[in-house]
């Protein structure tokens, strides 16, 4: 046991330079195990797109209905040049860009709302409990038949998909926070407005951004399967096309565009939470 441990209260002019070099681990062993995390995670990925690429080509799989993916890769170059994947990417990222905006500007206050005030959660519960389990994609034909096939159409159905991951959170973000924080805030004298701007709403970000997180995933899930009922133009109008036109390398990269907008949408929005909540301790690392 070292001189820190025998001799807690020791002043740490006392203290050998001997030992505090063996309690401050060498730089190689701090990096190792960032590195060995993203080696595995980008080995697996890796892993993946070689048995893509071999399985066609060793005759694991029909290359008429799974193309390897260097294939995939130069039909979606293609697409790339002709101005068709920009085209079909900014209307699809728009749309539900602009779903998922508009559902927080609604959901997260009305959420903060029936969290604060029990008499208006328990006289909107019936009705939220009714409609947050009727699903989306049940409800698209409606939506189409209500507004059209048009952007309007397409855009409600986000922000109904969205709504309510974002408004279940938040309401539960705001019944959670913990008690003797409240109890604590009021002991001190804070008023009903400054308990639920200085402690409330701080205390409920985390789980927020959780519903934020959700939502963006289901605005891509219901916008490609509206644009596969009812569109024009689209990634999910891409994908639909291209398979019934039997350009089946495009559909693959159309699929695998969709999921870089959701790794990258969902990268940005772990940044934006731990920015915004930089006062919560940092994960423990095994």
């Amino acid at each position: 046991m070292s001189d820190i441990a025998l001799n807690p209260g020791s002043h740490p002019a006392h203290v050998s330079p001997q030992t505090l070099q063996l309690k401050t681990p060498p730089v190689w062993l701090r990096l190792y195990h960032p590195l060995a995390n993203a080696t595995w995670r980008s080995g697996l990925v890796v892993a993946l797109a070689l048995l893509w690429e071999l399985a066609p080509r060793l005759g694991l799989t029909d290359p008429t209905f799974l193309p390897p993916l260097t294939e995939v890769l130069a039909a979606g170059w293609a697409l790339a040049l002709n101005g068709q994947l920009w085209e079909h990417t900014s209307i699809s990222l728009a749309r539900s860009l602009g779903g998922l905006l508009l559902s927080i500007v609604l959901a997260i206050p009305l959420g903060l709302a029936i969290g604060w005030y029990q008499r208006l959660g328990n006289a909107l519960n019936p009705l939220i409990e009714l409609l947050r389990n009727t699903a989306p994609l049940a409800l698209l034909p409606v939506f189409l038949l209500l507004l059209g096939i048009g952007e309007v159409s397409k855009l409600s159905i986000v922000v109904y998909a969205c709504a309510w991951p974002l408004l279940l959170n938040t309401i539960s973000a705001v019944r959670q926070v913990d008690p003797l924080l409240v109890k604590s805030a009021r002991t001190m004298g804070a008023s009903s407005r400054q308990l639920f701007l200085k402690v409330i709403l701080p205390a409920s970000v985390p789980t927020i951004f959780v519903g934020i997180r959700l939502a963006a995933t289901s605005a891509m899930l219901v916008l490609i399967a509206a644009e596969m009922v009812g569109a024009k133009a689209g990634l999910g109008y891409l994908i639909i096309y291209a398979q019934f036109s039997f350009l089946i390398a495009d559909m693959y990269f159309g699929i695998i565009a969709i999921t870089a907008i959701g790794v990258t949408l969902n990268f940005v929005l772990e940044r934006l939470e731990r920015h915004f909540t930089a006062w919560k301790p940092a994960p423990a690392r095994h």
